[in-house]
């Protein structure tokens, strides 16, 4: 990032998304830009309204920046871990802050840990603390100072400040004024918000920080191999996106455009049923398997609650979404409008279930699968049976049609829900996969052998090379070949590779590369035998991401951005599980 003047007061406008770095605990997400600005936390949880709302135009931000109005950023993770450090070089000399929400947190407290560091010189930063709930709406109130604490309240949130004894009352938000910790020294900032008053003491930050050290360490896996940077970042972006026994959130944000001015921008700070059995599925393959278990339980509720009628998406605590709506006092993301809830809650997406029946499946190989979890299995094949004939919005969650992807994912769930099942379950299962093939390869075949999108167009599509790549067809079937050189012939650009082609337009012009979809190319790649091509596709894709290493849905090729929500959780799942199948990270043992 270039140097840049910085509005001391407010900090800079929102940044381009590979700047954004995450910082997670299970329950909620924040993100941290470029010149120090938390410009998005959402409270108490994920799905709840912001207090820091920078990112889409709202009033409330916590800034800690170089006093000095021209520097160069810089950042990383520490190994194992969401604790994000801050960098930025001055004229004056270098300074850090170390940033973290406490680990493992919890449901109705969160705890945002800042620590400024002056590394060789004396570090001068301003600090700007101005939380506003509800999306900005709400500023502080009720504000009373206890010796060095700060006390307010803003919205339905209860607030708690140390550290800020030099910061004064600010006309324009709440808190604001200059630091100088001395060279070599550290200053740290502890921030509480919770839904009811804090009652009992804060735990001192050297004790927080030792907590969520530790905690890190001891659910991140230590990998090997050459891509085992990127890969535990990914263990621990997946990690710090689940909430404990819980559903794990698409993304942390709403309403980044996919596309400028375009309309398509959505609220991911949800649980997505097929998104979570990828990151469960790619915790099963590297040896670890707390987010196996949580993603067990999690589905497993769902199906049993919901049988046939299962919703594509719940709040992470099983809820329904929330129904769309815009944010009307807000600007949004440059490109989009703001807006918050998603129609997808009343979709029929088949594949989930299939998606269900793999992971289940996954958790039986492991000897990790209850009874509540086998009978999910049964529920979630009698599902199949009952609907695999009708028309769903697939995994692109379009208008209804018979998707030849969902039917080929229910096909490979139920052929491995058989290879676990007693033999009685096991035949029927593999019967009802049988008829399901014979159907898509009735419709849903072009004349030349490869699959097409759906029973009634003959086009390519990324998504169909999932199926083969889960076990609905044996390695060596003709079909699975063809449709993987159809989709590279079309949808391949640059090392990248898009969903399938909307409209006349050329590739890039209506969207951005599907990360997901470079991934299950590079898959797809290994399991035709092509080990080279694997690579090159894993390569190329698990470089599309900036300095912190936080991947969204789509890349814009041309002009190497990011699109979308940030961080897309499926997107890392994938990547994981590519590293571990190319050999480029060791599993756990």
């Amino acid at each position: 990032m270039p140097g840049q003047d910085v509005d001391l007061n407010t900090g800079i406008g929102p940044a381009v998304l590979r700047d954004y770095a995450l910082l997670a605990d299970g329950y909620r997400g924040a993100l941290v830009g470029p010149a120090g600005d938390v410009a998005w936390l959402c409270a108490p949880g994920w799905s709840d309204a912001a207090v820091f709302s920078a990112l889409l135009g709202g009033a409330g931000r916590f800034l800690v920046t170089p006093a000095a109005g021209r520097f160069v950023w810089g950042g990383h993770y520490e190994p194992g871990s969401l604790i994000w450090h801050s960098r930025w070089v001055t004229g004056d000399g270098i300074i850090e802050s170390r940033e973290a929400l406490v680990f493992p947190g919890e449901a109705d407290r969160l705890v945002l840990l800042r620590q400024i560091r002056a590394l060789d010189r004396p570090a001068r930063v301003r600090v700007v603390l101005d939380p506003r709930a509800d999306f900005g709406r709400e500023p502080v109130r009720d504000v009373s100072r206890d010796g060095d604490r700060w006390l307010a309240r803003t919205g339905g949130l209860h607030l708690r400040f140390h550290g800020g004894t030099r910061l004064r009352r600010d006309r324009r938000g709440f808190l604001a004024g200059e630091l100088t910790v001395p060279a070599g020294g550290r200053h740290d900032l502890v921030l509480e918000l919770a839904g009811a008053p804090l009652v009992q003491p804060c735990e001192q930050a050297g004790e927080l920080w030792r907590t969520t050290q530790h905690h890190w360490a001891s659910v991140v896996p230590s990998l090997a191999g050459p891509a085992r940077r990127d890969a535990v970042l990914a263990y621990a972006v997946l990690r710090g996106m689940t909430r404990p026994g819980g559903g794990m959130v698409a993304a942390a944000t709403t309403a980044l455009p996919e596309r400028a001015m375009a309309g398509r921008n959505y609220d991911y700070r949800y649980a997505w049923i097929r998104d979570q059995s990828f990151a469960g599925q790619a915790s099963a393959l590297v040896g670890r398997y707390d987010l196996l278990d949580d993603a067990v339980a999690f589905l497993s509720e769902r199906v049993l609650a919901d049988g046939d009628r299962l919703a594509p998406a719940y709040t992470v605590d099983g809820r329904p979404v929330p129904h769309e709506q815009r944010l009307e006092e807000l600007p949004g993301y440059p490109g989009a409008h703001a807006r918050t809830g998603n129609w997808v809650r009343a979709q029929l997406q088949l594949d989930a279930f299939g998606e269900v029946l793999m992971l289940l499946s996954a958790a039986q190989r492991h000897d990790r699968l209850d009874s509540d979890g086998y009978h999910a299995m049964e529920v979630a094949a009698a599902a199949i049976g009952d609907r695999w004939s009708q028309p769903d919005s697939g995994i692109w969650e379009l208008p209804p049609r018979r998707w030849t992807h969902s039917r080929l994912t229910c096909v490979a769930g139920l052929r491995a829900a058989a290879r676990v099942a007693a033999p009685r379950l096991a035949a029927r299962w593999s019967a009802l996969a049988d008829r399901i093939l014979a159907d898509a390869a009735a419709h849903g075949l072009a004349a030349d052998g490869h699959w097409g999108r759906a029973y009634d167009d003959d086009r390519v599509d990324a998504a169909l090379l999932l199926p083969g790549i889960r076990g609905a067809l044996p390695p060596d079937d003709p079909r699975t070949d063809r449709t993987r050189r159809a989709v590279l012939a079309d949808l391949a650009e640059d090392g990248y590779l898009y969903r399938f082609r909307p409209d006349r337009r050329p590739l890039g012009d209506a969207e951005g590369a599907f990360l997901l979809c470079g991934f299950a190319a590079a898959l797809a790649a290994w399991h035709a035998g092509d080990t080279v091509g694997a690579n090159r596709w894993f390569e190329r894709n698990r470089a599309a991401c900036g300095p912190p290493g936080l991947y969204t849905e789509e890349y814009d090729v041309r002009q190497r951005q990011l699109r979308g929500n940030l961080p897309q959780g499926f997107v890392h799942a994938l990547m994981l599980e590519t590293a571990v199948t190319l050999g480029q990270v060791d599993p756990c043992h």
